[in-house]
Formats: C-alpha cells, sequence, structure tokens
C-alpha cells in the first residue's frame, strides 16, 4: 500500500505530540534523510535518524517541555502540499513546518523548515495522538 505525504506527516506529528517514536518507525525508509534548514548537515539513514529522534524525544521530556504538532497545509513549491506545523511552549508560538517525501510505502526524507515560515501555512486545528 502506498504511504501519503499526509499520513507520513499524520506520523510525525503524532510521535511529537505523544513523545513517542514508534508509530513512525516502521514508515521510515533505510535510507531516510532527515533535514533542518537550522543545522548544517543532515541525517541520512534510519538508524542515524531514530538515535537523533529518540535522544531529542527523551530530553523534551525530561525538560517537560511543551510541544505541539499541528496538521496543516502550506503552498511551496508551486503546489499546495500537507504539512507539520511545530510550535513550542504554546500553540500559537509557531517555529517550523515539516514537509515530507515518500517513495512507495515508505517515508523517504523529512524536511524541517523555517522558510516557507509555518505563519503562512493554513492551520487545521488538529493535533494527532
Amino acid at each position: 500500500m502506498l504511504l501519503t505525504e499526509e499520513a507520513a506527516l499524520r506520523a510525525y506529528a503524532k510521535m511529537i505530540n505523544t513523545l513517542n517514536a514508534e508509530c513512525i518507525e516502521p514508515l521510515i525508509a533505510d535510507d531516510f534523510i532527515y533535514e533542518s534548514q537550522q543545522v548544517f548537515q543532515p541525517l541520512e539513514s534510519k538508524e542515524e535518524f531514530l538515535e537523533y529522534i529518540h535522544g531529542k524525544l527523551e530530553t523534551i521530556r525530561r525538560m517537560k517541555a511543551s510541544v505541539f504538532a499541528e496538521m496543516g497545509t502550506v503552498d511551496t513549491f508551486r503546489r499546495n502540499q500537507p504539512c507539520v506545523i511545530l510550535a513550542q511552549d504554546d500553540r500559537d508560538n509557531l517555529v517550523g513546518l515539516a514537509l515530507a517525501e515518500t517513495e512507495g510505502e515508505f517515508l523517504k526524507r523529512i524536511d524541517l523548515c523555517i522558510a516557507p515560515g509555518p505563519q503562512s501555512a493554513k492551520r487545521s486545528g488538529e493535533y494527532p495522538a
């Protein structure tokens, strides 16, 4: 069964909102790429990403930080596409967007973006959990 960008992003949002990566792990391709416009070096494998994200989620839990991942859409790269709108401390303190690329039944790539800005996305009010 083909994995859609929206389904992949819903799993990513659920991971952020629950601080648990189990929902996304089986979807990730072995040659997965995770890239952020704020970080110089991308993570270029499922193994690298899972090591990174487990540590990040644990840090968020330990610090009792509030993070929010809301489903949305954004008009970028000449098309309207699904995204996850990320917020920190408060649901209206928008800090970035997550965009996904899928291939077949796997999540191939996630890009964290500050441009386009999260304020440019259409918010849905849906926070997968």
